[in-house]
């Protein structure tokens, strides 16, 4: 493919599980994994191993069933972290230690009480740290979104200088707008010394609804790697969405960016994860809700039947779904009753769809929808056999 590829990180066993109600154990995290790696993720981020005991257990499982994608364990800015996180990675092909710090005032302050500059210490020790067991480290700088892009600079620049090999600029409570986050990527593109020894992490949350939007902006300013759930589930509001920003990417080929993501398997491991978590997938969902290929307009079902192009800027079959829907309710015209009824055997005559219309009109305002079932009831009054 031609453009510049963008790195898939899938935070969908750390990030994602932080939801409540959503804990997995470990044989539903490596079924997750494996299937992450054959969808062609580039890294699975597998947990936060000192968080307990079975969170490490799986970041070593996961270790050991995947070969193709880097696998990454999450740690703060803490010797002990590190040091949990290097020994669940020890049977990783290809392994990543996740640590940072926060780097925003509020979190200076409040959370750390500590001052700019024992920040960037810090910093530099994890990452140094971390270097000691792997090469593959990531920093990052948790509420980037608010951090003063002078000093975040500041802080990107040592983590590169201790050894960091990725950049993490996480919106982690999503308050950025999109242009204010994909400014706060290039201005670090251009002011950091070092940069191009890095590559710099999208990190987005959905507070605002902005997750898929902001990370698009990150990488049309520089980053090389987005970080995001399936489902786009996460903290409070969620992360952004997987599937969103690599159909984004995959419909919009002018942007010159693509992933390594086989998108047939976006609907399949949606579901999946979806049934494992039993987190619901909302139906107006964007690429994997259950009505994002579903069509109960007349007059948008009318120019689905005479080209689907028409209404639909994506083929279902690209994400795995077998086919676009035509659900007949009070809205829905004659054409796609007779689409629906050719469908299941009935061949109608413009006098007999006539006929058939009207008393169709009268089933769909006393139900939601009208199905096959009612359709062959519906002929029945009507006298018309299947052809």
């Amino acid at each position: 493919m031609t453009g510049r590829k963008i790195q898939i990180f899938d935070t969908t066993l750390r990030d994602g599980e932080q939801v409540p109600g959503c804990k997995l154990n470990t044989p539903e995290k490596v079924e997750i994994a494996k299937n992450l790696e054959r969808l062609g993720v580039d890294v699975i981020e597998a947990g936060f191993p000192i968080s307990s005991p079975g969170d490490f257990n799986s970041v070593m499982e996961i270790a050991k069933a995947v070969t193709e994608p880097i696998v990454c364990g999450l740690s703060r800015a803490v010797p002990k972290d590190i040091e949990t996180a290097a020994e669940a990675l020890k049977f990783a092909k290809r392994p990543r230690i996740h640590t940072g710090i926060g780097t925003s005032d509020s979190h200076i302050k409040y959370k750390f009480n500590a001052t700019r500059e024992e920040i960037i210490e810090r910093a530099m020790a994890a990452v140094k740290y971390a270097k000691s067991f792997v090469e593959d480290v990531e920093f990052y700088a948790e509420d980037a979104g608010r951090t003063d892009n002078e000093f975040l600079a500041r802080v990107c620049e040592a983590a590169i200088k201790a050894g960091a090999t990725v950049l993490n600029i996480p919106d982690t409570t999503g308050y950025c707008l999109p242009h204010e986050y994909g400014e706060k990527i290039k201005f670090l593109k251009e002011n950091v010394k070092g940069i191009d020894k890095a590559i710099l992490s999208t990190h987005c949350h959905n507070d605002l609804g902005l997750a898929t939007a902001n990370s698009i902006a990150g990488v049309l300013n520089g980053a090389g790697q987005i970080e995001c759930t399936i489902n786009g589930i996460g903290e409070r509001a969620g992360n952004t969405s997987l599937e969103e920003v690599v159909m984004i990417m995959r419909q919009h080929p002018y942007l010159n960016l693509y992933t390594g993501v086989n998108t047939p398997m976006l609907y399949p491991i949606s579901q999946l994860v979806s049934e494992r978590m039993q987190m619901f997938v909302q139906p107006n969902k964007a690429i994997v809700g259950s009505n994002a290929f579903a069509h109960s307009s007349g007059i948008h079902q009318d120019g689905m039947i005479k080209n689907r192009e028409t209404y639909e800027i994506i083929d279902p079959k690209d994400v795995g779904v077998d086919e676009s829907l035509i659900v007949l309710t009070a809205r829905s015209g004659r054409a796609a009753l007779a689409y629906r009824a050719q469908n299941i055997g009935y061949s109608l005559s413009k006098e007999e769809l006539d006929i058939v219309y009207a008393h169709f009109l009268k089933i769909a305002d006393r139900k939601k929808e009208v199905h096959d079932i009612d359709i062959h009831e519906l002929m029945k009054i009507v006298n018309i056999s299947i052809a």
